[in-house]
């Protein structure tokens, strides 16, 4: 029945959202994940630290990654295929194209709306954005519920699972211990909260993903000869073109669509949450980075991935095995058997920060529902590690069609609220456009030109050289009125 539902919210009702809300995104915008691509990566060179006690928009970017950068990365590429043959990862690059401009507006908007915490940090996420852009706190709340839920539990027990079944086949690990050294490490990580985990991330989110690309390219460079042929496979499978994928077509476009947004989460409402932690000078530089994101997650990562997969030799058309078991004997089939032990290390290092990413997420949500609720909080940590641990000498597979439910249903509310805030997106793009055709390399946002939005004052002040301030005082640093209370 959990199937059935999943099959429906996905199938019939999010992808089409998805793909339509990120052409119509791309169009009106005129196409700015391509316009501001180059840009992207000077935004995050000059953001790489904030030489304070705030987060800086590279750190925003590797806590995002954490989280896109996964399970799905090698698990759900390894399901793609299997299932929708090599055409599926054509479908994957449309999706993370397109997805491009979703996360671009989601992030910007989380951005806009965030609210400073009183500890030097801020918060923000589609709850925020929910509740000021569109004054429906009741909705945010809905949101905060089905995030915490999806992610803060159902996902960790999943991934945990996943690392410590792998962690078994490879080195033949205990489920047990290698499950209670998971949560004896991500304790220590949850204690110190956001400033901790993005510290952690910073050290390993780089570290994960260069040593697989590092692998997979080995990989790639041994069989280069044969990389045009399995590319022009891609495309040809992808429309029916190829004889021994032609069945495949429906499949392919399916799982590539559907692997390819809960991979790289774009418009899915979780990346605005780490998103808004960034301390930066206009909020759609940190859309830019984040569409930066998304493109590293599938156009590399899991590019990587399904190279990988095709170029083995061992990949037959109808494999039947889960998405760990193909990248493991793929990998294996080039390199030797350490190849199999590799792929467990790197999995155990993507779901670890994954985790990290996920449990802030939940953290995130519970801040907002009850404030700064100090036991609430002790009592998720408490909860989540519990959960790990169990998720790793338990079976939660029917966990993962109630997952998947909850994230669609999260995906929906968050779209919803995207598309009746786009013309806000659309005016804060406008400013920074404007700001780099007038040469300007880092453009500044003036909260006096945006007086009519539900800003807080706090996380972006007036800027005193603007003309409107001079009528406005209020809007100076120092008179802004209180942030609403959430």
């Amino acid at each position: 029945m959990l199937d059935a539902i999943n099959d429906f919210l996905s199938g019939k009702v999010l992808i089409p959202l998805v793909l339509g809300l990120g052409s119509y995104f791309t169009i009106r915008s005129k196409f700015v994940q391509f316009r501001y691509f180059a840009h992207m990566v000077s935004v995050l060179h000059c953001s790489w630290h904030t030489g304070n006690h705030h987060l800086s928009s590279f750190q925003a970017l590797t806590l995002s990654l954490a989280g896109r950068v996964g399970t799905g990365n090698i698990v759900g590429v390894g399901i793609a295929v299997s299932m929708g043959g090599p055409g599926a990862v054509f479908w994957m690059w449309m999706t993370a194209l397109l997805g491009m401009s979703s996360s671009f507006f989601e992030c910007a908007l989380g951005q806009l709306y965030k609210r400073c915490d009183g500890n030097g940090l801020y918060r923000g996420g589609p709850s925020w954005y929910i509740q000021h852009g569109l004054g429906k706190r009741w909705l945010g709340m809905i949101a905060a519920l089905l995030l915490l839920v999806t992610f803060g539990f159902a996902i960790n027990g999943l991934e945990s699972h996943a690392v410590s079944h792998s962690l078994n086949d490879a080195f033949a690990l205990s489920t047990t211990w290698s499950g209670l050294a998971l949560s004896l490490m991500l304790g220590m990580v949850f204690i110190g909260g956001i400033k901790r985990i993005a510290a952690v991330s910073d050290l390993l989110v780089p570290l994960k993903v260069l040593a697989y690309i590092g692998v997979t390219s080995y990989v790639i460079v041994l069989q280069f000869d044969q990389v045009p042929a399995i590319l022009m496979t891609i495309v040809k499978s992808a429309f029916g073109l190829d004889q021994a994928f032609g069945g495949l077509v429906g499949s392919a476009i399916i799982m590539g669509v559907r692997r390819g947004v809960f991979s790289n989460e774009a418009g899915l409402g979780s990346a605005p949450n780490v998103a808004s932690v960034a301390k930066i000078e206009h909020p759609v530089a940190q859309g830019v980075v984040q569409a930066f994101s998304v493109f590293i997650d599938t156009f590399i990562i899991c590019t990587c991935t399904a190279l990988l997969i095709l170029l083995s030799g061992f990949y037959t058309p109808g494999f039947e095995g889960d998405g760990i078991a193909l990248a493991q004997h793929s990998l294996a089939a080039v390199v030797g058997e350490w190849g199999r032990m590799f792929i467990s290390i790197v999995l155990a290092l993507f779901v670890f920060t994954a985790m990290l990413y996920n449990y802030y997420l939940g953290e995130n949500s519970l801040r907002f529902i009850f404030g700064e609720p100090r036991k609430t909080l002790f009592a998720y940590r408490v909860f989540v590690l519990g959960l790990v641990f169990w998720g790793s000498v338990e079976d939660l597979s029917t966990v993962l069609a109630f997952a998947d439910i909850t994230m669609t249903l999260l995906a929906l509310v968050n779209l919803i609220a995207m598309a009746l805030l786009f013309k806000v997106g659309m005016r804060i793009l406008r400013d920074y456009d404007e700001q780099r055709r007038a040469g300007i390399k880092t453009p500044v946002f003036d909260s006096s030109k945006f007086r009519d939005l539900d800003l807080d004052f706090m996380a972006w002040p007036a800027r005193t050289n603007s003309p409107d301030v001079l009528t406005h005082p209020e809007n100076l640093p120092g008179n802004a009125p209180s942030p609403k209370p959430i």
